[in-house]
């Protein structure tokens, strides 16, 4: 497993080597020697082409994530919310697919999300931290502040991402903390 750096600190790619034949493909999901998380939780999602997670994130007992696509091709989007971090606010964007064997490592204070291209995408996520439902929260996916280039304007949404706050009303909680 390669390590990618980006220019968001500590947000990493992770390049892993599909070894293929005949048959398919084998491809080594996490091996602790090569790369240090500690995994509480594991999930795997499947969704259906057009919809839209996110962008997810605990304000409390955040989680740091490692995040694959198993089948199909999503538009991933992580949001910096460190307060202190020189890219505060910016996001990073990125295909993740069944083909690239491309990981993506999400560090503490990331809000994140995905939207679903392909016909369906079945996904599995690493997660440093349990789900505490109480301290979830949404930003708004269209935000006009984080001008995010999602390649529609429409989506599936649940209810929750719906009601997602936008990124200044994220600014003036953080103010009050």
């Amino acid at each position: 497993m390669r390590k990618i750096s980006t220019k968001f600190k500590g947000l990493y790619l992770l390049k892993n080597k599909k070894n293929k034949d005949k048959r398919g493909y084998l491809l080594e999901l996490y091996n602790k020697k090569k790369f240090q998380f500690n995994s509480v939780l594991n999930y795997i999602s499947n969704s259906k082409k057009n919809t839209l997670r996110g962008l997810h994130f605990q304000k409390k007992y955040q989680q740091k994530k490692i995040v694959t696509v198993l089948k199909g091709e999503i538009l991933d989007v992580c949001v910096d919310l460190r307060k202190k971090s020189k890219t505060f606010g910016k996001s990073f964007r990125i295909n993740l697919n069944d083909r690239n064997g491309v990981f993506l490592s999400i560090p503490k204070g990331f809000a994140h999300g995905f939207c679903v291209v392909s016909k369906s995408a079945i996904m599995h996520y690493m997660c440093s931290e349990k789900r505490y439902k109480k301290y979830e929260k949404s930003l708004k996916w269209d935000d006009k502040d984080l001008k995010i280039k999602w390649p529609k304007k429409k989506f599936i949404l649940s209810n929750r991402d719906k009601l997602g706050i936008t990124f200044k009303e994220f600014k003036l909680k953080l103010k009050s903390l």
